[in-house]
Order: structure tokens, then sequence, then C-alpha cells
């Protein structure tokens, strides 16, 4: 089995996954500077390229984890895509970037139920599911402290 140059881009987020220690926070790092490209944070933009990266990266999971074994570090595709989820509607502010980030990166290390269970499941679908509840739990984990706040302290 060998994989292309566009597989290897792709599916080790931007080559964060051949960083030989912490390659999960390397490739949620290059998602997050992604999104500070100007106009993508916009919601026709970031959900396309959620489910786009979301469907490429349990393809590509599958062939890395032929090369590289189960659930390899090489593959970062599913950090990217959870660290695009918690940012969906989440205002430019670094203050709440950095939020995101550090919500998203303790999520994805502890895998809330049922994100541990759904990393059981074969193939890139493990590889990615996992990462996308764990970044369904950051982006509303990230919202209610933007909406509180506003709404109840600075009132």
């Amino acid at each position: 089995m060998k994989i292309n140059f566009f597989e290897k881009l792709i599916g080790s987020g931007f080559y964060t996954g051949y960083i030989p220690y912490a390659s999960g926070t390397f490739g949620s790092l290059a998602a997050l500077l992604i999104y500070l490209i100007p106009g993508f944070e916009d919601p026709f933009i970031l959900i396309p390229s959620i489910i786009i990266f979301t469907f490429y990266g349990i393809y590509i999971g599958s062939k890395f984890e032929m090369v590289y074994g189960v659930d390899p570090a090489e593959c970062t595709v599913d950090e990217v895509v959870g660290m695009w989820i918690s940012l969906l509607f989440v205002p430019k502010e670094m203050g709440y970037l950095l939020a995101a980030f550090l919500i998203w990166r303790i999520l994805d290390i502890l895998k809330p139920f049922p994100a541990r269970q759904m990393e059981k499941l074969h193939g890139g679908l493990g590889i990615m599911m996992d990462d996308v509840i764990a970044g369904i739990y950051a982006l509303i984990l990230i919202h209610l402290i933007i909406f509180i706040p506003s709404k109840f302290i600075f009132k």
C-alpha cells in the first residue's frame, strides 16, 4: 500500500503528523492557523471543509492504518476536523480562539463518552469519529463560555 503526496499532505494534517512528538497538538495548531485565513470562518466555507475533510479522512485514515498501524500518530486529519468543528461560529478573537484550542485538546485527549467508544470502530471511521464527537463537545463548551458572560455577567 502506497500513500501519494496529496494523501500524505491531507492525512497528516499538512505534514504535522510527521512531527515526532505531540503531532495531534501540531495538527490542531495547523487547523487553527488555516482558520485564521480571512474568510475561512465563514460557515459556507468552514462547514463544507469539515464535511469534505471528514469523509476524505475516513478514506485516508484507513490507508494510513494499513501503512503505519492502528490509529497512527502520522494521521492528524482527525485533529484538523475536530479543531475546525470546535471553531464553528466562534468570533475571531484571540481569547476565544485560545479557549477553543485548549478545550478541544483536553477533550481530544480525555475522549468523553461516546468518543472513546467511537475510537474502537474499524479503520478511518474510528480515527475520525472520536474527534468529531470531541469537537462537538468542545463547540458546545466554547459557546457556553461565549454565551454565559454576555447574558449574565456583563448585563
